[in-house]
């Protein structure tokens, strides 16, 4: 059987073949592929979205509080409940809750607050980054409670710090404070970072002319 015998290309053949293709791609990309802007157009109207800075800003804060937990009396084993598996409120971002007040936007007051502990609570209070918002969990909290005529029970922590939400209850089942969270992402989510810092400034500024009177 007779063998055929491969054909043989020389360096010279193949380097002119391979500068050929090179340089028949070269040609090629010199003529653009069509593109038009109707593709692009559709795109955009799919994957943006127009809205005003409030909206947004709002919206990751309302979804992202961490709460600093400030456990006093028999409501904060509800509000340890709440954690759990079974309300599970990491569904409301807001499952981590920080020890320290630096890194904390909501202060939850759950118990009775004695006047012992109130320059504590403030302190806390002034510790927290603008913005802030404070929860009142439980009547002892909001009123005072069964220990309002007291001498040693402060009768409202709102005495002592602004309170945004008050949840009702001697103690509030762990339901009554989640619904209390969704008022305070609702409050989130209706304010205004331009009205803040315009009140910021005014105050800083009301401040800044004050402060030669008092350093006389």
């Amino acid at each position: 059987m007779e063998i055929e015998k491969a054909e043989l290309i020389s360096p010279r053949e193949m380097d002119a073949a391979e500068g050929a293709a090179i340089n028949a791609l070269r040609e090629q990309s010199r003529i653009p592929y069509p593109d038009p802007d109707k593709w692009l157009d559709e795109k955009l109207s799919r994957n943006f979205v127009t809205m005003a800075a409030d909206a947004v800003i709002n919206w990751g804060r309302a979804n992202s509080i961490y709460p600093c937990f400030f456990g006093l009396a028999c409501c904060a084993f509800e509000m340890i409940g709440l954690t759990q598996a079974r309300f599970d409120i990491s569904r409301f971002g807001m499952e981590i809750f920080r020890a320290s007040p630096r890194q904390a936007d909501l202060l939850i007051v759950s118990g009775t607050l004695t006047w012992k502990m109130a320059p504590q609570l403030r302190r806390i209070y002034d510790q927290m980054a603008e913005p802030k918002w404070v929860l009142a969990m439980g009547v002892c909290a909001i009123s005072g409670g069964t220990f309002r005529e007291s001498y040693s029970v402060v009768p409202g922590v709102n005495r002592i710090v602004p309170v945004d939400v008050y949840v009702p209850g001697c103690p509030p089942r762990p339901e009554g404070l989640m619904y209390g969270l969704m008022m305070v992402q609702n409050k989130v989510k209706k304010s205004s970072v331009k009205q803040a810092v315009k009140a910021r400034m005014a105050e800083l500024h009301q401040q800044y002319r004050e402060f030669p009177a008092r350093n006389r």
